[in-house]
């Protein structure tokens, strides 16, 4: 008997592995592994939601059109060059289906987001891993792998999950290196954790038809639950990504929630402020453990990438802050097994996390 076959491109996706909430024994954690914001979310999205809970009958407005005029009254674009979607890795799916396929080369840097290889796969293009510099974007050794049949490049800045940032210089010339069919996609999810909020990147954007950026409401916004991200760039290029979305793809409480985020910037100061010091604080704290092995990479974003070089390996070290009650991030699937993601958390929750591993490293080695 015969049986339906997933297409071989399909089959060789490793689907993505969400950050974990629970221990392998069903016990709830301390979530330091999804890059979550530890404060929540502004008071003012979360009444957005209730107030619009009577219109659950109606589908939302397909256009997201109240939320792309607040995001180009924020950051000064134009509204008609926003297109939303079910968080940004519905749109960095969007862009790969949009502009490549069967024969033409999707280009990202190694260690970068794991979704990236996701979109790439299913549009059955061939995917190219381009070598880090640092566990962070090297932009000679991608504009080396370009040729006639790169189409997209995804460069995600700062990195996930290595935090790293490549600078305005750079991201310029890996522009200029580009043919002109060549989609640079720059992927800035968390883009609102840098001090000057990433503008220059949408400047290119707004300067060349061949720039997409892409960013979420999932991270410095607290709206993770609700699945909101957007795209901005050259009116070609939205309209290919509207032509392949879903329709009815930002839920109408979601669309009111991120209007209000917007809106409260004191609650993003705040945010961005809380993660710089305590980021500032637990980088300090892994740098005085380096008699054990362990090497922080510096991060832009709102977690550190914490490498095991010593006695006590990343495995271990991961077991045992379950053990302890916390859940970060190992990622041997992406090349990582010698580190841990931890997010950024609360103060106690910091605190915490730092004194279990003091724990468990002078208990190993």
């Amino acid at each position: 008997m015969t049986t339906p076959t997933a297409k071989p491109w399909i089959e060789a996706i490793s689907a993505y592995t969400p950050g974990k909430a629970k221990s392998d024994d069903g016990r709830v954690l301390i979530k330091l592994s999804a890059n979550e914001n530890p404060l929540g979310c502004s008071p003012d999205a979360a009444a957005a939601l209730v107030e619009k809970g009577p219109s659950l009958a109606r589908y939302p407005d397909p256009a997201s059109t109240a939320l792309r005029e607040a995001l180009g009254a924020v950051y000064d674009i134009d509204a008609d060059q926003i297109v939303c979607g079910t968080g940004s890795d519905e749109l960095l799916n969007l862009i790969a289906m949009g502009y490549a396929g069967a024969g033409d080369d999707i280009i990202y840097v190694r260690y970068g987001f794991s979704v990236y290889d996701i979109a790439a796969r299913k549009t059955a293009a061939n995917v190219v891993v381009a070598p880090d510099k640092d566990y962070g974007t090297d932009v000679d050794a991608l504009l080396a792998l370009v040729n006639d049949k790169t189409r997209v490049v995804f460069v995600a800045n700062p990195n996930n999950p290595t935090g790293t940032y490549c600078n305005n210089a750079e991201i310029s010339r890996l522009h200029a290196g580009l043919p002109g069919n060549c989609v640079l996609v720059l992927d800035q999810a968390y883009g609102e954790y840098l001090e000057d909020d990433g503008p220059s990147a949408l400047d290119l954007a707004r300067h060349h038809d061949n720039v997409l950026i892409t960013r979420t409401f999932s991270k410095i916004y607290g709206l993770a639950a609700e699945r909101i991200g957007w795209c901005y760039g050259h009116p070609g290029l939205i309209a290919t990504l509207n032509r392949v979305r879903a329709p009815f793809n930002v839920t109408t409480a979601g669309q009111a929630a991120a209007i209000a985020a917007l809106a409260d910037t004191e609650f993003v100061t705040r945010s961005r402020q809380h993660n710089a010091q305590w980021r500032e604080w637990m980088a300090s704290e892994f740098a005085s453990l380096s008699n054990h092995g362990l090497k922080v990479i510096p991060s832009w974003a709102n977690f550190l990438m914490v490498l095991f070089e010593g006695k006590c390996s990343a495995e271990v070290a991961y077991n045992a802050l379950m053990a302890e009650g916390y859940i970060v991030r190992w990622l041997p699937g992406q090349g990582l097994g010698n580190g841990l993601r931890i997010t950024i958390g609360t103060e106690v929750e910091n605190r915490g996390v730092m004194t279990a591993l003091r724990k468990i490293l002078d208990a190993n080695g």
